[in-house]
């Protein structure tokens, strides 16, 4: 298995795609941080890997503060002697509020990118030092296609955490640590449809190449591709996987 005697935390793990890729790196050895801020959904999601013979943990985890990030990591080192790899998938997706730019309520605005794009250098600062000591590492940060044509806050935050995505590449390199991002694009989970009305859903498939929607699969294979030693020479990339959307040379 890839991931034999690997350390993973996995954000935003307690539900949807987060789940996917915690119980995929259990299910290829690797000993899980579920780091959620919703605390028995996280429950749940490691009491289901150790009930089939995996390893985990789970942290009741704000991501939004540095402390709680650190405590994860904390928690996490204890438990399993160390870090290897950090998905940093936590966002607000379903159910955010979607308003112009300008009757937006700043105080939701500021807390939306704390979650969405500043928890991304609060995570990765917190894992940093493990890492290091590890003398190795990868982290998977979760985009979207919507970095590259959504005019509201998600897409900005999105873009954001592109841009992170390539500096922390460039600081973090010379000690060994990759950082790579993976934007989906419309993706069959619960978030989507609870967030895009079905007609515009239906306009959007029609409109991909492939024509239909991803699945969790579609991504859960790239995030451990991007984590693994397959892709040891790849860092500072986001890659699209969107079923031909935002083709681009």
């Amino acid at each position: 298995m890839r991931f034999n005697e690997k350390v993973a935390i996995v954000t935003g793990a307690g539900q949807g795609i987060g789940e996917a890729y915690a119980k995929a790196l259990a299910n290829e050895g690797a000993s899980v941080c579920i780091a959620e801020i919703n605390t028995d959904n996280a429950k749940r999601v490691a009491d289901e890997i150790v009930s089939v013979g995996g390893r985990a943990i789970y942290t009741s985890t704000d991501v939004s503060s540095e402390n709680s990030c650190a405590e994860c990591v904390a928690q996490t080192v204890e438990a399993f002697g160390g870090l290897d790899y950090l998905v940093n998938n936590a966002a607000i997706f379903a159910g955010m509020v979607r308003k112009p730019w300008m009757e937006i309520e700043l105080e939701y605005y500021r807390k939306f990118m704390a979650v969405n794009f500043e928890s991304i250098l609060l995570m990765t600062r917190a894992a940093y030092p493990a890492m290091k000591a590890r003398g190795v590492g990868s982290i998977v940060n979760q985009s979207s296609t919507a970095a590259y044509y959504a005019g509201n806050y998600y897409g900005l935050a999105k873009l954001g955490v592109n841009g992170l995505t390539i500096a922390l590449a460039k600081e973090l390199g010379p000690q060994n640590i990759r950082v790579n991002g993976v934007a989906p694009g419309p993706t069959d989970t619960e978030a989507t449809r609870t967030s895009v009305a079905e007609d515009r859903l239906k306009m959007i498939v029609d409109g991909l190449p492939l024509r239909r929607l991803g699945q969790t699969d579609d991504i859960v294979k790239m995030v451990l591709f991007l984590l693994s030693n397959d892709s040891d020479w790849i860092t500072g990339q986001t890659i699209s996987v969107d079923g031909g959307q935002m083709m681009r040379p």
